[in-house]
């Protein structure tokens, strides 16, 4: 009778475990790839001139939207795609600064729940790689709650800061432990390149994943740095692109306004938005065409990258179950940084040797986003005249470029007109999507990415938990409507809400301006004064949103901290 029982519990226990692997199988692995500080344009299969096949080759595999949205910088960006709330819900409504308010913490909170925290109950294993930028808790021996491995994911490497040299960056983590690149015993590349470390690790531990876990199916998140400044790319890259952006701003803008409208993103008939810089008045041309050099040859590599994970995804068998999916985290970015000098360094030449301390392999890059000096003792060097690329540079593109990058929207990062908020997405899933190359004009928001995970990966949401905002993006993949009353933004006093095709959006302080985006998505017609009533009930839908969301009036003063 005792053998009978053991025969009768281990059959229970095989077909348990059979059960569980099949339900593994069948849902989806997700793959979610977040790039940094790049427009609507830039990519190949979105009118650009960027050599991108592998992403392009995804979006000729699956599906892409033409009206998704972010929202307008990295930081709330990233909150609300980590937690499937609008981000002043979690905490994030700004930056890292601690206002001492609940929606600007600059602390992802700690009631929200991750991607990571909810799928691992579900039988995922969680996986992120790249920039987090979600606390201001970036030291190597302060507080670690809101580091990656304290919200949901099984394995990290990475940076909790969110910007610095892509060839010495600082706040790398392993795991939970923060590492020198050039003291990490388990990955030694000839020339350490930040893009290419992010593209590595990834592509690690789909093959770990493969080899260790194969019977459960897994989240990764994988976020770039690329190509937020600085400018700083590999050669063999910046060399494709000699020469390409000479003709200046105005006429790369026209390209790929022609080739998004016949690619049928943009409706032509609409225009452009007004060019605020002409090619002609550039004082400095072969500088000013470097910089969108250098820019795309970022893009490039990470494109690159990409290849490198699809193929590893394909040779584990991996790749016709996997969702995934690329979208950015804000629009072009038209800050200076960097380009009009630095003080503490004027000159503009390299020296023919250091002037600064060598750092020793061990030593951690400093912390912040801009290095006084490089690893072998070179200062940075800043300004006109000093030609980006090296890592020894820091500049950014320009507002010229990122026009250029957000055709034909208008604004940048910061703002909530269309040029800060619109997102490519790229969906890709052999298993789950039939269609192949086709667009979606579904209006959608990064806050929809969580509950389209929980939806496919089976996961049940907390109840304890902020409910969330976003909605399942399972309909629309199938190319039928997503149910929902509106989407709204916030972002340093910039506002809007979006119902059907009526968007409602104001600088901060300035007014409302309303616009109709089946006519009009480059917001050149106000209709605010024809249709007062219009507003209105727009203002009323916001002014409720805002109130429920914890958003304060800009600029937030900080209050006494919790």
């Amino acid at each position: 009778m005792t053998s009978l029982r053991a025969a009768v519990l281990c059959l229970a226990l095989t077909l348990s475990q059979a059960a569980v692997a099949d339900e593994g199988t069948k849902r989806p692995n997700v793959v979610v790839i977040l790039c940094d500080d790049m427009g609507f344009s830039d990519l190949g299969c979105y009118g650009g001139e960027v050599a991108t096949p592998n992403l392009d080759a995804l979006a000729a595999g699956g599906v892409r939207f033409t009206q998704f949205y972010n929202n307008a910088r990295c930081c709330p960006t990233r909150a609300s795609l980590l937690t499937g709330l609008y981000p002043h819900m979690a905490g994030i409504g700004h930056m890292m600064e601690d206002n001492g308010k609940p929606g600007y913490r600059g602390n992802l909170s700690s009631n929200s729940r991750t991607i990571a925290e909810v799928l691992k109950p579900a039988g995922y294993r969680t996986y992120a790689v790249g920039k987090w930028h979600v606390t201001h808790n970036a030291a190597a021996n302060g507080p670690k709650q809101n580091w990656p491995r304290f919200r949901g994911f099984d394995r990290y490497y990475g940076t909790i800061h969110g910007a610095g040299s892509y060839f010495d960056p600082s706040s790398l983590v392993r795991d939970d432990t923060m590492i020198s690149p050039f003291a990490d015993p388990e990955y030694k590349p000839a020339k350490y390149y930040y893009t290419d470390a992010i593209s590595d690790h990834a592509t690690r531990f789909v093959a770990d994943h493969a080899k260790d876990h194969a019977t459960k199916p897994f989240l990764m998140y994988v976020a770039y740095t690329a190509a937020h400044w600085p400018m700083h790319a590999l050669p063999e890259d910046i060399a494709k692109y000699r020469g390409k952006y000479d003709a200046g701003y105005g006429a790369i803008r026209k390209a790929r306004f022609e080739k998004a409208a016949k690619l049928g993103l943009i409706d032509a008939g609409q225009g452009m938005a007004p060019n605020p810089g002409t090619w002609p008045g550039v004082a400095d041309k072969r500088w000013e065409a470097a910089g969108m050099e250098v820019y795309a040859a970022m893009i490039d590599r990470m494109d690159q990258g990409v290849g490198k994970l699809v193929a590893e995804l394909k040779r584990t068998g991996q790749f016709d179950n996997t969702l995934i999916l690329f979208l950015q985290d804000n629009g072009g970015c038209a800050e200076l940084q960097g380009r009009t000098g630095n003080k503490n360094h004027p000159n503009i030449e390299r020296p023919a040797s250091p002037t600064l301390p060598v750092m020793k392999p061990e030593d951690f890059a400093a912390a912040g986003s801009v290095p006084a000096q490089t690893r072998d003792g070179f200062p940075v060097r800043m300004g006109p005249k000093v030609m980006p690329g090296p890592e020894d540079t820091y500049i950014a593109y320009g507002r010229g470029w990122a026009t250029v990058s957000n055709t034909p929207f208008r604004e940048y990062k910061h703002w909530v007109h269309e040029g800060g908020i619109s997102t490519p997405l790229i969906a890709h899933w052999p298993a789950g999507i039939a269609s192949r190359g086709e667009l979606r004009k579904q209006p959608g928001h990064l806050i929809d990415l969580a509950a389209t995970f929980y939806d496919l990966g089976g996961a049940a949401y907390p109840k304890d938990a902020p409910p969330l905002e976003g909605k399942s993006l399972r309909p629309a993949f199938g190319d039928k409507p997503i149910d929902r009353d509106a989407i709204f933004w916030e972002h340093e006093g910039n506002r809007a809400v979006r119902v059907g095709d009526w968007k409602l959006v104001a600088k901060h302080a300035k007014p409302w301006e309303l616009y109709d985006m089946a006519k009009d998505r480059v917001e050149a017609n106000d209709l605010a004064a024809k249709m007062p009533e219009k507003v209105q009930e727009l203002v009323a839908k916001y002014t409720a949103w805002a109130k429920r969301s914890q958003v304060e009036p800009w600029p937030v003063t900080a209050s006494t901290k919790e």
